[in-house]
């Protein structure tokens, strides 16, 4: 009896040290990962819903000025918390939303074009990841056709100094719910308030003269198909 009390102990014991280790040597089990927390820095998210360059016709109608829109993400590892960015394109004006989990339900205007991104937040750490920057409109009664969402610049960036030189090219990128642009027109000047037409392309980039120790201001109005238009920010850039 004594003899067969050893053999079952001895038996367990090799059993717990083969399932304690891995196929190739000595490693611990890593300790599960709690939801939201574990070590390292957030990670930044994959935006879901409304889609890019999209029309959103799945909110909740309120009234004809204002629909309800469930906004959702894919849930990052190690973050704590997210911060959800929105900016009505017409307006500029922009808020802040911060949820404790991957979605958020927001009233917004009706008929206008919005861009949100979403940002990874944790407590004890500085680094906070933001998410692509997607954009589209909100579905408002009676609109068939959406003007297109204003312009984004691609070169120079905003604030950039570039070399002395006496021409440059001017970049963006458009884009339209109805894929129905026809044409750019460029305003660029040493104005803030930039009012100077260098002329209109239908691609998207023109050329524009320039001289040193200049800050110059530019802006582009898209225009559709329909007649529609939208006048992008006013970017900005140095030139040495």
């Amino acid at each position: 009896m004594k003899l067969l009390k050893i053999t079952i102990l001895i038996g367990a014991m090799l059993s717990f040290t083969a399932c304690s280790k891995s196929n190739g040597g000595d490693s611990e089990i890593d300790p599960p990962r709690l939801p939201g927390g574990g070590g390292g820095d957030p990670d930044g998210v994959s935006l879901i819903f409304p889609e890019n360059n999209s029309e959103c016709t799945e909110g909740v109608v309120r009234n004809d000025l204002q629909s309800s829109v469930t906004f959702e993400w894919e849930a990052g590892e190690s973050v704590d918390s997210y911060e959800l960015h929105l900016r009505n394109l017409e307006s500029n004006s922009s808020a802040t939303t911060t949820s404790q989990n991957n979605e958020v339900t927001i009233d917004l205007e009706r008929g206008r074009p919005y861009e949100w991104f979403v940002v990874s937040k944790k407590e004890g750490t500085d680094e906070s990841p933001s998410s692509a920057k997607w954009r589209f409109y909100n579905q408002g009664p009676g609109v068939e056709n959406y003007a297109p969402f204003p312009a984004e610049a691609i070169a120079p960036t905003r604030g950039q100094t570039v070399n002395a030189t006496t021409s440059i090219v001017l970049e963006w990128q458009g884009s339209d719910v109805d894929n129905d642009i026809v044409g750019f027109e460029v305003l660029f000047d040493t104005n803030p308030s930039p009012a100077t037409s260098l002329g209109t392309t239908s691609q998207n980039s023109i050329d524009a003269n320039v001289g040193s120790g200049q800050t110059y201001f530019w802006r582009v109005i898209t225009k559709d198909a329909a007649g529609n238009t939208s006048r992008s920010e006013v970017f900005d850039f140095i030139v040495q």
